[in-house]
This record gives C-alpha cells, structure tokens and sequence, in this order.
C-alpha cells in the first residue's frame, strides 16, 4: 500500500499536513522561502496588524530546558539537558502591511503548490476595527495566501479588545467572522487560546459563523523563572517582566486535552493542531485527537543552523510519519485521525476495583 503524506485541509492541497505556525519562524519573507525550499507543506506567518508594535529591549524567546540530575527547568546551558520549554512576550509581526504584500506575492508565485496562510489581527468593538480586519484578509488574499488565520489567541496584548482578550466573546467571534467573510472567499481559521473555560463554545461560535477550521493551541500565558542566587528573573528588562507565552514540550499534553475536547463536541470540523510537537510521535497523538494539519515552532526555532525554520526537522517529520504509515498499513493521516477521540471518557466511566463507584453520586434508590 501507498502511504501519502497529501492531505486535503480545509479545502486546500497540503503536499504534506506539517505547517510552520505564526511565529518568528514565519516573520519574514527570507524565512518563509526558505521553510518551503526545505520541505513544509505550509506556513502560517507571523500575524500581520495595521496598529503599530514595538518589542522588549531585550530577548523576546527564551529555551528552557531540563535534566535528571537535581532537576530543574531554567534557560542556562547545562550539560546532558533536554528541551522543556520555550517561553516568549514577543508582539505581532512589526513589518507593515505594505512590506508584507509584495513579499507574499513572491513567495506564492516562487511555491505555488505550497500553501500560504496569513495570520491576521485587528481589534474590536466598532465599525472601524472590523473594517480593518476585512482590509487585511482581503489584501492578503490579493497577494495570494491561500487561507486566513484569525488571530484570536496572542496571550500578550495590552489592548483589551485584541488577541486572547477577546476569545471568550462570542458575538465577537461572530462580529469578526462575518466582517471577514464579507472581504473574502478563502477558508478561514480561528486561533483560539487555550486559555478558558468557555473554550468548547467559543469554537462553537466560530464553526457556527463559519469558520473553516479551529487551530490551538497557542502559548499558555506564564512567567519566567526568578534565580533565586541573583534574584533576577531569566528574561527582564530593568528588571521588569510581564506575562510572556509558555509552548514547546511543556504543553504538549495539555494541548492534546483541548484538540480532544473541540473534536469530540465537533467531530466532523477541521482542527490544527499546535503545541509540542517535536517529532512524529507527538503528531501522531494530535491526529488520533482530530487534528488533520500540524502546526510547529519551538521545535523549528531551536533547530542550530536551520536558521530556525527546521530544515531537518522537516525532513525527519515526513520521513518517519511515512515510515509508520507504511509499517501501520495506512494510506492516508485520515486512516487513523480521531481513533482516540471516543476512549475520553468520563471518571465514572473507567472501570473501578468495585462497581460501588457512581461518579461521586449517590446512588438512586
């Protein structure tokens, strides 16, 4: 049997269902043609605003890695350490939307079987921000993307009408759904933070009013470590911190409870699925929870000499998920998406050492 990586997403032709998520990996157009040259079946860019950013002073993403040996996670280099984290306050792209258009229509024209998302933010509230997210997506699609990715989900927004301030509003969700529906015809994704109780209505709303897919999850918002021999923390500036996003492996699980959650109360919508994923093992876990598209960065960022695209990073991806498909006898990443999703099951459900346990309630007479 054939085993194909091709994956139909949303309506769009991925060569391959691995996709660069919106992050500095994606922050420009040298990046980008670079990710494509070596292999990945797609990118989501860095979100593109028309308000005006400007980073920290300092560094924007940390690593964080751990050892068994008097363990502890902490960004200094040790010897015989793993990765555990990346942690990071960095902004939306601060590259203008009139630099953006041109360089998006080169990478489009320079791969055009490869699939183009722009990842979009604007804010809320009134009838000029919705006109603003409506002016982004339809000059992104102008240029040639493929797909818009809603930026609902940027844990480090001081505004409270933008990123993961705004993803518990439904009529919101709703609002910026159909302002963006109106400017284009493309498939648009909503990245929701993972950040919320409501999550599951939240994504709700968004399939409702029409989106394409969901794709979570982006960063948890957290803090870096304070040494406690300097008493400084390990990311500052004038020894000021705020609240940055935690991804990589330190996630991993926690993302895969949230892809479970939205693929089970909606089985039949699209998910992309982020956080953690550093191998084929952890995308394989994403997929038998729903996911049908993978999205990656701290993986890809940590990568030496890729330029923090992941270029062997891309290559051992596709080329063991393939391996396994062929050894598993599946033709396709459809032939096992979702076989997890319904053995996540209730406390009560799971066998107990008697049959007394009714799920912490009395037991009708």
């Amino acid at each position: 049997m054939s085993s194909e990586l091709t994956t139909n997403f949303t309506g769009l032709e991925f060569v391959n269902p691995f996709v660069l998520a919106s992050a500095p990996p994606t922050e420009s157009k040298r990046k980008i043609l670079k990710a494509f040259e070596s292999g990945w079946g797609g990118v989501v860019t860095k979100t593109i605003g028309l308000h005006p950013v400007e980073n920290v002073a300092g560094p924007k993403t940390i690593f964080q890695r751990t050892s068994d040996v008097k363990p502890y996670v902490s960004r200094s280099k040790r010897p015989d350490t793993v990765s555990h984290s990346s942690w990071n306050w960095e902004l939306i792209s601060d590259q203008p939307l009139e630099q953006w258009l041109p360089d998006l229509e080169e990478i489009k024209t320079t791969y055009p079987d490869r699939m183009l998302i722009a990842s979009i933010m604007a804010g809320a509230g009134n009838d000029e921000e919705m006109a603003n997210w409506a002016k982004l997506a339809r000059a992104c699609v102008d240029a040639g993307c493929d797909a818009i990715e809603l930026n609902m989900s940027c844990p480090h927004m001081d505004r409270k009408d933008m990123g993961a301030n705004i993803a518990n509003d439904e009529d919101i969700i709703r609002a910026i759904l159909k302002a963006v529906q109106g400017a284009v015809s493309v498939p648009i994704w909503v990245k929701l933070t993972p950040s919320t109780s409501t999550l599951v209505e939240a994504a709700g709303a968004a399939y409702d009013a029409g989106a394409a897919s969901i794709s979570l999850c982006n960063t948890f918002p957290s803090l870096p470590l304070m040494d406690p021999e300097t008493m400084k923390f390990e990311v500052e500036v004038d020894g000021l911190v705020t609240s940055g996003g935690l991804g990589g492996l330190a996630i991993l699980h926690q993302a895969l409870q949230r892809v479970n959650d939205i693929s089970k109360a909606y089985p039949d919508k699209a998910i992309s699925g982020i956080g953690g994923i550093r191998g084929w093992r952890e995308a394989f876990n994403f997929i038998a929870h729903g996911a049908g598209n993978l999205q990656v960065c701290t993986a890809a960022m940590e990568e030496k000499g890729s330029g923090g695209v992941g270029v062997k990073l891309i290559h051992e991806l596709t080329s063991d998920m393939r391996e396994y498909m062929q050894r598993k006898g599946y033709g396709s990443i459809e032939e096992f998406r979702g076989i997890a999703r319904e053995r996540i099951v209730e406390h009560a459900q799971v066998r107990r050492k008697s049959d007394a346990y009714n799920g912490g309630y009395a037991k009708s007479a």
